[in-house]
C-alpha cells in the first residue's frame, strides 16, 4: 500500500520541482534578439500549444530541459558549453515568435 502512495507522490514532487519557462529568458537571450519566452510552441507529442514561458523547465545542469505541461514530452533543450550553445527543438512541431 505504501508503494502506491509513494509512486503518486513522486509524480507530484517532480512537477513541483519544475520551474516555469520564464527561467529560459536568460539562456535564450544569448541566442535570440527577441524574448523567446513569449513565443508559442506546439508540442510534437500531443499538439498542445503553449507560450515558452508556460513550459515546465528543469535544469540548469547539465542543461535546461523544457517539457510540455500537457503530456510531459521534451519540447526543447539548451546546453551551453565553453564555446557554443546547443538548442534542440526536436520536440517542438513549431515555434511562433511574435515580432
Amino acid at each position: 500500500m505504501s508503494d502506491q502512495s509513494t509512486a503518486g507522490n513522486d509524480d507530484r514532487t517532480e512537477h513541483e520541482m519544475a520551474l516555469d519557462g520564464n527561467t529560459l529568458a536568460g539562456p535564450l537571450s544569448e541566442l535570440f534578439a527577441v524574448d523567446v519566452t513569449a513565443a508559442v510552441s506546439r508540442c510534437a507529442g500531443c499538439g498542445q500549444q503553449d507560450a515558452v514561458a508556460d513550459l515546465l523547465v528543469y535544469g540548469p545542469d547539465p542543461g535546461w530541459v523544457a517539457r510540455c505541461p500537457g503530456c510531459d514530452s521534451v519540447v526543447l533543450r539548451i546546453v551551453r558549453g565553453p564555446s557554443a550553445v546547443w538548442l534542440d527543438l526536436h520536440g517542438s512541431a513549431a515555434l511562433r515568435i511574435p515580432l
